[in-house]
């Protein structure tokens, strides 16, 4: 059995559509035939998608081979194709396609392993819900292979085909062989993924075994030479082509080729808010876009913000923005558009949420939620001997926000006091997503260049000045070098962080302990600071709750630790110590 989804119609292959020259454009062409077995079993689908989905999550093919012993394998191709082309268009934009894919297939996996087990022949997976699966994802330069079993991948180089994809099969002997990985196998598969960078012309062939194995790839090239103008009679061709020597299984062909490569820029990729018009210098009681400006709030090199009010809803908004001194730095208007993206994709308590009225914007701004109460440097200010409970409260309502970033593959980069918004009523927001990194965003390329570091040098994790990628630790690190400043008012290194930009250096960094000042700061709780902000990532926490935990529950890793020798205490003194002796 084969299909096109509704939302794929690539008929004759058809190109993707988009903006001639500036968006992505492949062309696909696809065929299957039962061959000389009386059902198919192979299942094969592509999704060309309109809009802002080209760019987020890009052109999709899947292709699925049930295994011949059961008699509904090829209702697991079914699902496996159906299932992943619509589920994987449902995640959020601001995943990654890696994890976009494996979240989507992990989940159909279960759901084919579960029909297996509760049917009549649960603990015989040849006869239960199996098939192989093999799906190629187009997104912006870069091409994402996934694959499972022993369908194949090839791209065409020339007269010959390169194999992308290794086959998941054991052979007992030379006749015999079996499969060693496939979709409904287990409660768990392993996915085989690579990434492939695209050029202009690149032409990808997916083919279940019944083609592969019989076809001659100077043949296959030569096809798709002569039917390059049409890549759905190439398909059938290659087909045609295994037939006649003596494929005796189903066959399917999947072709796809590059016909464009975006050039993405930054009003494709934010919107048409990008190509507004900066606004005017804002006043009190001017009114502006449907607001009447109340008063400026804060003023820096990098944007305005005012307190305003939405004259058609009459309550009180934010808003920011831009710099006209900035308006020449792409980089900067990209952070400053990704603030707003970012909002707009986060629904939690603890995250700062947009402002967004029915009626059209005529100018470049943020407008946001009022959040009556105060920086959390300025409640440090106010509370510099806080009580450890409400530290406590603070940290974790601050890692709720995190957390809800962390779920979308985001990575604030940017934690600080100053970021941190506390209303009247005790409730913590995270704000300023202008430095936010976005696993999905990040995978389209020829955006405009940004600064490594972008938050503030003395809550910035260690491997940051090392230039390596942040990671969901780097965001722990800056939460633990807050909750350690606002126990004991300094910075866990003092200043010599940002110094450290070698791994030599990094591992001269001492940790100043809370348990030795002048406050009566328990040792555990001192443990779980100390963990927190190790210079190592992998040292540190794995889980925002696991450090969360720690600052409540004494672990007894750390109360052990008064007992440990110097110099596992202190290496440093301990061999001061042994030379003055």
């Amino acid at each position: 059995m084969s299909t096109h989804p509704r939302e794929a119609a690539p008929g004759r292959g058809r190109p993707s559509s988009g903006s001639p020259g500036r968006a992505l454009r492949i062309t696909i062409g696809q065929y299957t035939a039962t061959g000389r077995k009386t059902a198919n079993q192979d299942f094969h689908g592509a999704v060309v998608p309109q809009g802002g989905l080209l760019d987020t999550k890009g052109v999709a093919l899947a292709l699925a081979d049930g295994i011949s012993s059961s008699q509904v394998s090829q209702i697991a191709s079914e699902t496996a194709v159906a299932g992943f082309l619509a589920d994987y268009y449902s995640t959020p934009d601001s995943w990654s396609v890696k994890t976009s894919v494996n979240r989507v297939i992990q989940a159909i996996n279960a759901w084919l392993y579960t029909q297996t087990r509760n049917g009549p022949h649960r603990y015989n997976l040849d006869r239960g819900y199996v098939c192989t699966f093999t799906a190629l994802v187009f997104k912006s330069t870069t091409g994402h292979l996934v694959h499972c079993g022993d369908a194949r991948a090839y791209r065409v180089a020339g007269r010959s085909l390169e194999q992308l994809t290794e086959d998941h099969r054991r052979w007992v002997s030379g006749e015999r062989s079996y499969l060693s990985r496939a979709l409904g196998m287990g409660d768990f598969v392993e996915l085989d993924y690579r990434t492939l960078d695209l050029e202009h012309g690149d032409t990808f062939l997916l083919a279940t075994d019944g083609v592969y194995e019989y076809m001659d790839p100077r043949v296959v090239t030569g096809i798709l030479h002569r039917d390059a103008g049409d890549l759905d009679r190439a398909a059938r061709s290659i087909v045609d082509h295994a037939l006649e020597n003596g494929s005796e299984d189903n066959l399917t062909v999947q072709l796809a080729r590059v016909e464009e490569l975006p050039e993405r820029e930054l009003e494709e990729l934010r919107g048409p808010a990008a190509s507004l018009p900066f606004p005017p210098a804002l006043r009190p009681r001017m009114e502006f876009d449907g607001y009447r400006i109340e008063r400026e709030l804060h003023h820096s090199s990098r944007s305005h913000v005012y307190l305003a009010v939405d004259l058609e809803a009459g309550c009180r908004v934010v808003l920011k923005t831009p710099s006209v001194d900035k308006r020449d730095d792409a980089a900067y208007l990209e952070r400053f558009l990704m603030e707003d993206w970012v909002a707009r994709r986060i629904d939690n308590v603890h995250v700062l949420r947009p402002w967004a009225p029915e009626r059209r914007r005529n100018f470049l701004y943020i407008a946001t939620e009022f959040v009556d109460g105060q920086t959390l440097a300025q409640w440090m200010t106010d509370h510099p001997e806080p009580d450890l409970e409400q530290v406590r409260d603070i940290v974790e309502q601050i890692a709720r926000g995190l957390l809800a970033l962390h779920r979308r593959e985001m990575l604030h980069q940017d934690l600080r006091p100053q970021n941190i918004l506390i209303d009247r009523q005790g409730t913590v927001k995270l704000i300023d997503f202008g430095s936010v990194r976005v696993a999905g965003v990040a995978e389209i390329g020829h955006l405009a260049a940004q600064p490594h570091i972008l938050g503030t040098a003395q809550y910035t994790a260690p491997e940051y000045f090392l230039g390596e990628p942040g990671t969901t630790r780097s965001d722990l690190y800056s939460l633990g070098v807050i909750a350690y400043q606002m126990l004991g008012g300094g910075l866990p290194y003092g200043a010599a962080v940002a110094r450290a930009t070698s791994r030599t250096a990094q591992r001269r960094l001492r940790y100043r302990p809370l348990a030795d000042g002048r406050r009566a700061i328990p040792a555990w709780v001192d443990g779980a600071l100390r963990k927190a902000v190790h210079p190592v990532p992998d040292k540190r926490y794995a889980e925002l709750s696991e450090f969360t935990h720690d600052l409540r529950v004494p672990n007894p890793e750390f109360l052990r630790d008064g007992r440990k020798p110097l110099i596992e205490r202190n290496p440093t003194l301990f061999w001061q110590g042994l030379s003055l002796i």
